[in-house]
Parts: structure tokens; sequence; C-alpha cells
């Protein structure tokens, strides 16, 4: 007879709020999530989730946010709910992204690049709402060539969840053996997911991954006790893989779920590398005009 198991559930670790709150270039107010919660080995490979707005900006003939600024060492990726947002590079890669759209930029051996509020949004001015995340790089992959991935809404495909609790957007990895769009350099599975108010959604993820679940709207109680309101990030511990989510309003939530890159971290600023030597040689790269420019 096959032996028939049922998935341990994920210990819920605790519940989180902003770590701070500050402004991003003169575009992008933004509460800080994570490194704020903890430390880095609870998140890895993510390194920073800052969530941006909501916030209206009245119509303006400049483009606000961030301009010409350094990378090196990890990825961004930029998630868009509200607002539309353009971005420019030194590998002369760019485009605007707008609500449901994704960018993920791979900084790796060095990119110089921009951020702006899109030109047209701004004149007619709006609200801003989105997510940056930075995901790090395996120490093989933190020195090679910058790349850059557009992901526009239709392209990110969308599984309709059991009993019209909702919807789950694969933006990379895996779900129910949908696979989203997204190339990384190490395992991550990274959710958007709506979830109507009295539904639950039941995800699988693997163990000894480090999982996580931020809530941009609504409530949601987790695996059955703990409850996460807007703002608010879930960190879940290594062993089980089921994380059972219940929304008590209708619910925005973003899903992340990555392999630990269990390698030193050494980080400055704009660049995350493996040592103190490697950060003052980016800084030198970038001055040396090494990284390129706009």
């Amino acid at each position: 007879m096959m032996k028939i198991t049922t998935a341990a559930t994920k210990e819920l670790v605790g519940v989180y709020q902003a770590g701070s709150q500050h402004m991003v270039g003169d575009g992008f107010p933004v509460r800080n999530i994570i490194p704020g919660a903890g430390a880095d080995e609870q998140f890895s490979p993510f390194l920073l989730l800052d969530y941006m707005g909501p916030a209206h900006f009245p119509p303006t003939d400049r483009q606000l946010g961030v301009g010409e600024h350094p990378h090196r060492g990890f990825e961004t990726v930029t998630i868009m709910y509200q607002g539309r947002v353009a971005h420019r590079d030194s590998t002369g890669s760019g485009g605007v992204i707008g609500p449901g759209d994704v960018q993920w930029m791979t900084a790796a051996s060095g990119i110089v690049h921009e951020e702006l509020h899109e030109k047209e949004f701004a004149r007619r001015g709006g609200t801003v709402e989105g997510i940056q995340l930075w995901v790090n790089l395996p120490k093989s992959f933190k020195m090679s060539k910058p790349r850059y991935q557009t992901l526009v809404k239709n392209e990110i495909p969308a599984v309709d969840l059991d009993g019209g609790a909702g919807q789950l957007r694969v933006i990379a990895g895996e779900f129910r053996g949908v696979h989203g769009p997204a190339k990384t350099f190490s395992p991550v599975h990274l959710y958007d997911l709506r979830l109507k108010a009295g539904h639950q959604a039941e995800l699988t993820l693997p163990e000894g991954f480090n999982t996580s679940v931020f809530v941009l709207h609504g409530q949601v109680v987790i695996n059955g006790s703990e409850a996460a309101k807007e703002a608010e990030l879930a960190l879940f511990g290594h062993k089980g893989e089921r994380v059972i989510l219940e929304a008590k309003e209708d619910a925005t939530i973003l899903v992340l779920s990555g392999e630990p890159i269990r390698e030193p971290i050494a980080r400055y600023g704009p660049f995350v590398m493996n040592t103190q030597d490697e950060l003052v040689q980016a800084a030198n790269d970038y001055q040396a005009g090494k990284m390129g420019h706009l």
C-alpha cells in the first residue's frame, strides 16, 4: 500500500512592521521592511524590501524620482501596483513599467541607472505604489554581465485559485506547474497574490527556503493563528512546506521564497559583495567610469 504523507506547516516566526520610513530621491516615499525586520540570513537571497507609497503626486512638468546611481553584486526587482516609472541604464536598456508590470534588473558586475516617474504620468499626476526588492547574487555570478528583464503584465501567468478564492500571478519560480517568466540565478519563488475576503489559499513552498509573506492591503490570518495587516511582513522558519492564508478582508499579498545563499555578505550603499576589499574595488570602479554613465 502506498503511504500518503501530508506536508508539515511552516512555523510562523513573527510578524514585523516597517523599520523606517524615508524618501528615495524625490519621487518614492518608502517604508523599509527588509532588512529592518531581521538579520540577513533570515531573508537570503532577499536583501531589501521597500514598499513605495501609496502616495499621490500632483501634476508637474518635472520627472521626480532617483537620478543616476550605480549598483554592483545583486539584482533590483521593481513591482508596480499604481503609477508609471521610467528606467534607463548604462547598458542602453530601458523602458516604462506600469500597474502589473515588473522590472528585473541584474546589476552584477556594475550598472548605472535612473528611475523616474514616467513623463506623461508626471504631467497628469497620480498615485505611485510599488515594491522594490534587492535580490543577492551568488559569488560566482556577482561579476557577470548585467542584464535587464521587462516583465509586462500580460506575460506574467495567473492561476485562478479554487472556489473563487482569488488569483495568484507567478513572477518567478513555479506554482502548481505554472512557471514565471523571470530568469533567476538562484532558486526563487515570487508570487503576486490577490485573495478575496472570507477565502483562503494554501501554498506549498520548499522546505529549507527562506519564506515570507508581505501584506500590501487587507488583513490575513496565517496558519489559523496570527494575523498580518497592511504593510506587515510574516516570516516563516525553514521546516515544513505549507503556508495557509485566510483573508479577513480583500487582500493584496507578495509571497517571497528563496534558497538561502550561504556566503559572506559585505554591503555598502549601492554595492553588495562578499568582502570589504570588493566593496572598495566597486567604489573605485564606479568613480573611474567602469560601470558606464547615462
